[in-house]
């Protein structure tokens, strides 16, 4: 018998229309309930973790996830997340990297409409989670659409279709079809035992180039005492270094020991920052490359990067080391 545990945080799975709108309102228990018994094999239980739209979701709500999960982790086999679509892929990628060396798995999953709504996908989803939950393939997942996504790995790129997510720059880890739930990521993928680590730093900012942008905004980042900066650059990550030199403030940064990570606006496809002129100046001024990482995951590296060491050489090795399968480095 599998024992898998359902925390429920929320979300469009768990809500009902009310006057303010859609609201988390569905308990974890009626949950399980709706639910039914899915197999003979599996033993569902829920908690209820909180009741909030994902957008209300904090850094601190993911440390509690993850001490949660580390506390039950003798007593279960395997959990699911219920969580709101539109910050789940940050909280799990941020899990991927808190619940180093995770040896159950851990599955997230939501839904575009309520559960209990007419033609709502939230059933499916939860079926989907709680077969990969109890599959014994260990790490962080994403449930969606019939597709199991590596946590690290995983995007929303659709706002109301049930295909919401996408896996991006790497293969599904799974899927349901007419034979089932097919696995096709190593199910012994991880050694050791569970590291909980939980420490973090949210001073953090996230640029988006736009032609013309003002590089005088580093300035207000220093004094805002902003700790790392991550950069979306045009194409294959470049910046602008005549008229507004951008790569001068990334120098400067460096130099003061404040990560500048450098990436792509486009989704698909990865960073090189090897190629052009732009990305080598980037790579001489002590730029950071994040090559094929998801925003996500950038962002929610560099927090936790920044709550183990705030030594930019650290960083910076941190970010050339694959920790959950975020990253696909070029040799």
């Amino acid at each position: 018998m599998k024992r898998i545990l359902i925390l429920n945080t929320g979300g469009t799975f768990s809500s009902r229309p009310s006057d303010a709108g859609l609201t988390p309102s569905i308990s974890g228990p009626e949950i399980v309930d709706i639910a039914g018994r899915i197999s003979d094999d599996i033993e569902l239980s829920a908690e209820d973790f909180c009741s909030l739209d994902s957008a209300n979701i904090l850094p601190e709500d993911w440390i509690s996830l993850a001490e949660r999960i580390g506390s039950a982790i003798d007593e279960f086999d395997g959990f699911v997340i219920i969580h709101g679509t539109d910050t789940m892929s940050y909280t799990s990628s941020m899990l991927s990297f808190m619940l180093r060396g995770i040896q159950v798995p851990v599955v997230l999953t939501g839904s575009q409409m309520p559960l209990g709504m007419p033609m709502s996908d939230a059933l499916m989803n939860l079926h989907t989670a709680v077969w990969m939950a109890a599959s014994g393939t260990p790490g962080v997942y994403v449930a969606f659409g019939h597709k199991i996504m590596l946590g690290c790995r995983t995007s929303k790129v659709r706002t109301v279709s049930f295909n919401a997510f996408e896996s991006i720059n790497y293969p599904y880890a799974g899927e349901v079809n007419a034979f089932g739930l097919q696995v096709y990521i190593d199910r012994d993928r991880y050694t050791g035992g569970l590291e909980l680590c939980t420490d973090y730093s949210e001073r953090i900012a996230v640029l988006k180039l736009f032609p013309g942008m003002n590089p005088s905004i580093f300035n207000n980042l220093h004094a805002h005492g902003v700790e790392g900066v991550y950069i979306e650059g045009f194409g294959l990550g470049g910046v602008p270094f005549l008229r507004k030199d951008f790569t001068a403030e990334i120098r400067k940064a460096s130099e003061l020991g404040m990560p500048i990570l450098v990436g792509s606006q486009c989704r698909y496809e990865g960073s090189d920052l090897s190629v052009y002129e732009t990305g080598r100046r980037i790579l001489e001024c002590g730029g950071i490359p994040v090559y094929d990482m998801t925003e996500e995951a950038v962002v929610t590296k560099l927090m936790w990067c920044l709550g183990q060491t705030k030594d930019i050489d650290d960083i910076r090795r941190l970010f050339a080391t694959d920790l959950a399968g975020e990253i696909s480095l070029k040799q």
